[in-house]
């Protein structure tokens, strides 16, 4: 198992949260996804996978939801 932790930009709220988490739920091996909202700020998103997982994968999902993974 492996936790990376991502930072998205535009989540203000927990329908916010819930879609960021509903989007990645979807990639294959995740087993978890915990948010610490900053609302209007960036929120870092923690996702734990059997493996790492492919930032472009990842990167959909989050603008699948509507939001935005910010440059590292």
């Amino acid at each position: 198992m492996t936790t990376t932790t991502y930072s998205v930009s535009g989540m203000t709220c927990g329908h916010c949260t819930t879609a960021v988490t509903e989007e990645l739920s979807k990639l294959a091996g995740v087993k978890e996804v915990s948010i610490d909202l900053v609302a209007g700020g960036t929120s870092a998103v923690h996702v734990t996978s059997e493996s790492a997982l492919d930032d472009a994968a990842v990167r959909e999902a989050v603008d699948e939801a509507g939001y935005e993974l910010a440059a590292s």
